[in-house]
């Protein structure tokens, strides 16, 4: 009972959302106009609900000013690189958002706990970074990093979800099941990159994610919060006359290779629709 009181109901979450999400609206004029660059990570357990946090931050933000970043494994080549490499040419310039889902974190994580890197590779990562990251900062980055918690059991309950629901299948990967098996070699793998990384002026943010609205809208506030901007009024605009036609004529419609015409057989049809996909995890 105590629980269920503590849960926002539906409507009063899409509408504080959507409030949150018009002042990351104007937290990004405020970026683009100040020429800042703003660095925000997204790290956590597997199915905590970090793309979901991404996708209504950047919902209504323009694609040009606030990108997401989320790199597939490195190539032959990247992988002779210095680790950071490929990761710095993705990095804003002046006037930019990056959103980062998962970083150069994976090392610390994933690599580590599934062998993907050696030991001395992640001996040297973090040591690194600390140093790369103190480097963005003091060029004036505004580096953000959050990690999204959740339990073990709250973790295998989303991903038993997800083998049965055809619009979130996707998700799971072989990868995903077997970090089931070794939650603990995860737990300690975070526990020794937060020793090295989570310092002062450069915290980690930890998320809630047991219930995933209550953590996207505490996560949202939490980096509009962090973020020093300011209202910047739009420009005006002038709203134009039209111009007197010059005799144009639309090409005939017979001429054009048109999409058909669903919705009409749908309405002729009785107009019936299935129930509105609803994300079990999210209920």
């Amino acid at each position: 009972m105590g629980q269920e009181n503590n849960r926002l109901s539906s409507k009063n979450y899409e509408a504080e959302l959507t409030r949150l999400q018009s002042e990351l609206v104007e937290m990004q004029e405020w970026v683009r106009t100040t020429g800042s660059r703003l660095v925000v990570l997204f790290e956590g357990r597997d199915a905590a609900g970090k793309g979901g946090a991404i996708k209504r931050i950047a919902e209504y933000l323009n694609p040009r000013v606030a990108r997401i970043v989320a790199l597939p494994a490195p190539t032959e080549r990247q992988r002779t690189q210095w680790y950071f490499q490929r990761f710095v040419e993705h990095l804003p310039a002046g006037g930019e958002i990056r959103l980062f889902d998962r970083s150069w974190y994976n090392r610390a994580g994933v690599e580590k706990v599934m062998g993907y890197c050696t030991p001395a590779e992640h001996v040297l990562f973090l040591r690194q970074c600390p140093l790369f990251e103190r480097m963005l900062i003091d060029d004036g980055i505004m580096l953000r990093k959050y990690w999204f918690s959740i339990s073990d059991k709250e973790q295998e309950k989303r991903f038993r979800s997800r083998m049965t629901d055809p619009m979130r299948r996707w998700k799971l990967s072989p990868t995903d099941l077997d970090s089931l098996t070794r939650w603990e070699e995860y737990s300690r793998a975070k526990d020794e990159m937060f020793v090295h990384t989570d310092l002062p002026g450069n915290r980690w943010n930890v998320v809630e994610a047991e219930n995933k609205k209550h953590a996207r809208l505490n996560m949202v506030k939490h980096l509009l919060d962090s973020v020093p901007y300011q209202y910047v009024a739009p420009p005006e605009l002038e709203f134009p006359e039209r111009l007197a036609s010059t005799g144009y004529r639309r090409t005939d419609r017979s001429l054009l290779n048109e999409v058909p015409d669903y919705v009409t057989e749908l309405i002729a049809a009785g107009g019936k629709v299935s129930a509105p996909y609803e994300d079990p995890e999210d209920l």
